[in-house]
């Protein structure tokens, strides 16, 4: 896996992967988002592909899954995180709740590489709610 790294403008940045996709990151947050945002983007992201595919190998009817990340930064340089927080919200036709918590925990515990390298200096915590699918 690799990605090359840009310089654009001012403190923009686009990066290109290896797979062909860019992505634009602003220091300044003015034009694209931060790099340290996009951190916890791919917590999200990460997390959020697990649990949508144990679910879906769980059989279970999902129709939607936001994952709300929230992250805590230290006060000095540099500001790592500190604490993240990710909360799903899962919607579908009666989805369990078994299976959802499930679901959120082996994300967590086993398969999430991105909350699994945070987590060796980060507080990661996780919750989840349920909505059912109109």
């Amino acid at each position: 896996m690799q990605a090359n790294v840009e310089w654009q403008n001012d403190l923009v940045f686009k990066a290109s992967t290896g797979s062909g996709h860019d992505v634009v990151m602003d220091g300044n947050k003015a034009t694209a988002a931060s790099p340290m945002e996009l951190v916890l983007a791919a917590a999200g992201g990460c997390s959020s592909v697990d649990v949508v595919s144990i679910l879906e190998k769980a059989r279970q009817q999902v129709t939607g899954c936001r994952c709300e990340v929230h992250g805590e930064r230290a006060d000095g340089i540099p500001a790592v995180f500190t604490k993240v927080h990710l909360h799903f919200v899962v919607s579908g036709h009666d989805v369990a709740e078994k299976h959802v918590e499930r679901a959120v925990q082996l994300s967590a515990e086993k398969y999430c590489s991105v909350a699994k390298m945070l987590e060796a200096s980060v507080v990661m915590t996780h919750s989840y709610s349920i909505e059912q699918a109109e």
